[in-house]
């Protein structure tokens, strides 16, 4: 029996979304179930075997959908192979301190869940775009560029290997 996975994701701008549904895509390519679902949005995890939760990286924070998602769901969660990604560095050129810091802060997020031990984890690039940013935001935001530094392929490839990090073993591979 294959795998079915969740692809949860908290999105304030549709940056997270438009990852997510990639990778449930690149899951699906895979030959797997795979639905792409907001975070806030799911009641339950019955019926799907693996999740992948995704969120960005908001002033030094994780996307408070994603801390929400975790905490509703500690047992089910617990019973699930689990992986991660957060969208963070915005703005090219790319700056190994920024990444740095970024992946450092996702780690802090994770490391307020002891029981959370994700067989994946992933920072991508994410999007800015100071249009969509509301008021006062947008004021804060200063005069940067839009900028969109998602590497598709990267997401995408990372997405394809999940399948063979977090599939369950089928019960005829555990009597082998």
């Amino acid at each position: 029996m294959s795998a079915s996975f969740l692809v949860a994701y908290a999105s304030r701008y549709g940056s997270t979304q438009e990852v997510a549904e990639a990778v449930a895509e690149a899951l699906r390519e895979s030959g797997l179930a795979a639905d792409a679902c907001r975070a806030r949005d799911v009641g339950s995890l019955a019926g799907y075997s693996v999740v992948v939760l995704g969120a960005p990286l908001y002033m030094y924070r994780w996307h408070r959908d994603a801390h929400r998602f975790l905490s509703r769901h500690v047992e089910a969660l617990r019973e699930r192979p689990v992986a991660v990604f957060a969208l963070g560095p915005t703005h090219a050129p790319y700056d190994e301190k920024e990444w740095e810091d970024s992946r450092g802060q996702l780690a802090r997020e994770l490391a307020k869940y002891p029981w959370l031990t994700p067989a994946a984890v992933e920072m991508f690039g994410g999007r800015f775009d100071p249009e969509k940013l509301p008021f006062p935001i947008n004021l804060m935001a200063g005069q940067e560029p839009a900028s969109d530094i998602r590497d598709w392929e990267a997401i995408r490839g990372w997405a394809g290997g999940l399948a063979e990090k977090l599939e369950p073993a089928s019960p005829s591979s555990d009597a082998a």
